[in-house]
């Protein structure tokens, strides 16, 4: 038994066994088979009794949990096989669900596949045999492009392919479909989609083995129904953009331009695309179009207008712009068509005869340019002062001027000065002028401030203190400055944290030990005391407040009247 029959015999055996356990264990029995028997290992395409079955399930009529118990069944079904032909049949259940299904079924299969992402296999692969290979990177590319037509139906709000043409009478009664009417903003939401849709379309090209399989051609062709429709809306939406294109924005203008450049390389995809499929069987029961690329003329006008189109945009929202155009780099796009259409009008400036400029003597005055008003400066730089406001500033200038060596006056100031409240020496200082200008460079302090003025008024200011302390204290108080203790200036600052910390914590440890010894103290006058007879124990009571000095430190203002009264006897000498 070769291994190709050995694994169809296998899959055989799975889905029989599917079956049997749907029968007994399942409470959706008919809907579990259906699924089983539309998507087995037989490399055939669906029953249409299994899929009427599936569809009946999933109809409006059906409950709500009928439909996310048959896209849960489908997805898991997918999600778990490794067989290229479950899968494909898995993929064609679902397109055709998608195709010929009601819109509650797209709108609950939508809302599912963000939170399962059904369609997204880039990984799924099938090595048993070459046509599997090949048929797998097919599957691949067929999942994708079902995943972008839910994506589309998000952004349109309708499918393209149950979108039903409608007779305009302004088109001469042709049927067109629904982009041929709509509005600026929702045209160019739109039209990006429908291309991103139909990129995903041309790329479902099978290749290797698959090109000759059966079942790929079978899913190949529901493909290429749907593509006819899509290149019909995107059709019917450039001619409405072109119709629309010259009242447009600038920005709007730039995205129609490159809308309508990608329709015209999407059109000669689409032209190869099928010109592959005619080569295959499935094209005796196609009738491929005849398709017609836009004129590359018209692009020139598109482009000389956006340099001239105003700025104000027609878009919805920001959001809804970068959503809607299909490539990710949408400013970088934007950027290179400016670019492409400024490089093209300055080739066409150069390229055209100069002509020469009017000589100045045909020139007459009255007929000399005038400077162009211009919007002035947002700070107003250019504005002409006030006369007053002119002086001001000058004068303001020239008071920090610094002054040169012997233009100072050399009169005594040191009067004035000290002349001034005590409290406002300082501003004394910086406002009045120095005596010292024509002193060299090194007395200069920083902002013009003279070192011996300085010196000068600290030591002005010693003497009147020297003089105060005289008068209110009757001494002379030494000078600060001159003490011969070089840390005296220090002692006036605060020590560092760490230093002051350590203080603290000598300070609270003396102060333990002096507390320490005088509770032993305390203990051993007790002690003491205890083994001590009554009268004894008040003699040294009475000489311990004699040395420690408890007597009545305010003194006894009758004491001396009672020794008066009752003088000490006087012994009688013997």
């Amino acid at each position: 038994m070769g291994s190709g029959t050995w694994r169809k015999a296998y899959g055989a055996l799975k889905d029989s066994t599917k079956v049997g356990l749907a029968n007994f264990n399942s409470e959706y029995k008919d809907l579990d088979i259906a699924i089983v028997k539309a998507t087995n290992h037989v490399e055939c395409p669906p029953k249409e009794r299994h899929l009427r079955r599936i569809l009946f399930a999933t109809t409006v009529n059906r409950p709500r949990a009928d439909v996310a118990y048959s896209i849960c069944s489908l997805a898991r079904r997918l999600s778990k096989t490794k067989n290229w032909i479950v899968a494909l049949k898995t993929l064609i259940v679902i397109h055709r669900l998608l195709r010929e299904g009601d819109v509650t079924f797209k709108d609950d299969f939508l809302s599912y596949s963000y939170r399962g992402n059904i369609l997204q296999i880039p990984h799924f692969k099938d090595d048993s045999s070459p046509l599997a290979w090949d048929c797998s990177a097919w599957v691949r590319l067929y999942a994708q492009y079902l995943d972008e037509r839910v994506e589309c139906f998000k952004v349109l709000k309708y499918d393209v392919e149950a979108d039903r043409l409608l007779k305009l009478p302004k088109a001469s009664g042709k049927a067109h479909s629904r982009t041929r009417t709509l509005p600026c903003a929702d045209l160019l939401d739109h039209l990006p989609a429908l291309q991103k849709l139909l990129l995903r379309l041309i790329s479902c090209q099978p290749e290797g083995t698959a090109c000759t399989n059966y079942l790929v051609q079978y899913a190949l062709a529901l493909v290429l129904k749907e593509s006819f429709k899509i290149y019909c809306s995107i059709n019917d939406g450039i001619i409405n953009l072109v119709d629309m294109y010259f009242e447009m924005a600038k920005v709007d203008a730039i995205k129609a331009l490159e809308i309508y450049k990608r329709s015209g390389q999407q059109a000669e995809r689409l032209s190869a695309f099928y010109d592959y499929c005619k080569r295959l069987e499935l094209a005796r029961t196609f009738q491929f179009p005849t398709l017609r690329q836009p004129p590359s003329s018209f692009l020139v006008t598109m482009e000389e207008y956006i340099r001239e189109a105003p700025c104000a945009s027609t878009s919805k929202s920001v959001d809804t712009e970068e959503q809607s155009l299909p490539s990710d780099n949408e400013y970088e796009v934007l950027q290179e068509t400016e670019k492409a259409v400024e490089e093209e009008t300055e080739e066409r400036a150069d390229a055209e005869p100069e002509e020469e400029p009017p000589s100045t003597s045909e020139l007459s005055e009255e007929d000399e340019p005038h400077p162009l008003p211009t919007t002035g400066d947002l700070l107003n730089l250019d504005e002409e002062l006030h006369p007053m406001i002119a002086d001001l500033e000058q004068s303001n200038a020239l008071a920090l001027a610094i002054v040169g060596p012997g233009s100072g006056n050399n009169t005594s100031i040191s009067q004035d000065l000290f002349a001034i409240d005590k409290s406002g020496w300082e501003l004394a200082l910086v406002t009045a002028p120095s005596i010292h200008t024509s002193q060299p460079a090194g007395n200069q302090l920083a902002g013009g401030f003279d070192k011996l003025l300085l010196e000068s008024l600290y030591e002005d200011t010693a003497r009147q203190q020297q003089i105060a302390s005289v008068t209110y204290t009757g001494s002379v108080a030494s000078n600060p400055f001159d003490s011969n203790d070089p840390f005296t200036v220090s002692s006036s600052f605060a020590p560092p944290s760490n230093v002051q910390l350590a203080m603290m914590a000598q300070q609270q440890q003396h102060y333990y030990q002096m507390q320490q010894q005088e509770y032993y103290q305390v203990q051993q006058q007790q002690q003491q005391m205890v083994m001590m007879p009554p009268q004894t124990y008040q003699q040294q009571q009475a000489q311990y407040a004699t040395n420690a000095g408890l007597s009545n430190p305010f003194g006894d203002p009758f004491s001396s009247l009672v020794t008066m009264a009752n003088p000490p006897k006087q012994g009688n000498p013997h």
